[in-house]
């Protein structure tokens, strides 16, 4: 062992091999990195144990748990000091439990001198209350000021509901994307995928569905319309008539507001643009969880025409009755990853598979403690997809 002299003292510095980050073990004491799960249940660590298998390293030694009283309680086992720390956490029904989990680990781990605390959220939470609607919030803005209150420094994700959620965090974001993944199944696990279409579910995915339709060199139909009543306001004052001010403070000259008759939003019955007949029907999104619009969707394609009926989504959230609707309704098979757990839902329903994505987000964790460019994982992706 080599030894550097320092005055009159001398340092012993050993000289540690080089580290692997592939798929073989690695020397975790010495790889300046750990890997944490912030869930508390066992089913929703799955992702986690998937991801640090490929990884080659241990889950890092933690206790997440409820208090009695319903209280969120974090202890974290091992030594975090300057080192990158990185937080598996999938979203399970329980959303806010799971988010308060998130925010006391994150938070701990600011207070243990982590030089940085990145979120691995594949799913996250509130991403479709991103825009203002009505005298709501925008909630999902609210979330990213907390991640970044709570201590993260940087949150890799997959598929976010509107890309332009990045722009709510103070933070670097990498918005990974599960189609690849979803394509390859297209190709290797549907017969005669060849003479599918694409089918976009509304017109807002019709950019999503075409970037599909493109890779896959195949056709594109976009369906428009509702299969319910129109779209109704909530009883909240808008349909009051203008104020009009008393006598006594009306000024000369003003009679009160009066604005221009503005016509009801009403969407028309459901219609097909595309040739759907005699083909295998492909509906693309990024969430599927009340299924109510899907199985309307699937019924108007077998009625033009549609002799098989699929459905891929990103993140299967499938809440309340969704696998039996599923099971009873004319779609052949809904393909997910495995963003969000779903275990339950598959034995209530066979038509539910799962394509495992554990392999891309490990990636972008190796990538990002070691400092490379994320280009790799973005090839051949366009940029509405």
């Amino acid at each position: 062992m080599p030894i550097r002299r320092f005055g009159g003292y001398r340092s012993l510095v050993s000289h540690s091999p080089k580290l692997s980050y592939g798929f073989a073990k690695m020397n975790v004491s010495k790889s300046g990195y750990r890997v944490f799960s912030a869930n508390s249940t066992t089913v929703c660590t799955e992702l986690a144990k998937k991801i640090t298998e490929r990884l080659g390293v241990e889950l890092g030694k933690s206790l997440v748990y409820q208090e009695p009283n319903g209280e969120t309680r974090v202890d974290v086992k091992e030594s975090v000091r300057g080192q990158d720390i990185f937080i598996i956490q999938t979203i399970p029904r329980d959303v806010n439990t799971a988010i308060m989990e998130l925010l006391v680990m994150a938070y701990a781990l600011k207070t243990s001198c982590a030089k940085n605390i990145i979120g691995v959220i594949p799913y996250f939470p509130y991403s479709k209350q991103c825009k203002m609607k009505k005298r709501g919030s925008i909630v999902c803005k609210l979330l990213a000021s907390m991640l970044a209150k709570a201590g993260l420094t940087h949150i890799i994700t997959m598929d976010l509901h509107q890309k332009e959620i990045q722009g709510f965090f103070s933070f670097p974001v990498d918005n990974l994307r599960a189609s690849p993944f979803l394509i390859q199944y297209i190709q290797e696990e549907i017969p005669d995928y060849r003479n599918a279409i694409i089918v976009a579910k509304s017109p807002s995915a019709a950019k999503r569905a075409q970037s599909y339709a493109e890779r896959l060199r195949l056709g594109l139909a976009v369906m428009h319309g509702e299969a319910h009543h129109s779209e109704l306001d909530m009883v909240d004052g808008r349909n009051s008539p203008p104020f009009s001010p008393p006598p006594s403070r009306t000024t000369q000259g003003h009679t009160g507001l009066e604005l221009p008759l503005m016509m009801a939003k009403e969407k028309p019955p459901i219609t097909v643009v595309g040739d759907v007949g005699g083909r295998i029907a492909i509906i693309v999104d990024d969430i599927i969880d009340d299924v109510e619009d899907f199985v309307a969707a699937a019924e108007t394609l077998k009625e033009r025409g549609a002799y098989k009926i699929y459905i891929m989504a990103t993140h299967g959230l499938l809440s309340a009755d969704a696998p039996r609707i599923i099971e009873e309704s004319a779609i052949d098979e809904v393909v997910v990853t495995n963003t969000v757990p779903h275990e339950v839902q598959k034995l209530q329903c066979p038509k539910i598979k799962t394509v495992d994505v554990s392999m891309i987000l490990a990636e972008a964790i190796r990538r990002t403690h070691n400092g490379e460019s994320m280009a790799y994982l973005f090839r051949n992706i366009a940029v509405d997809d």
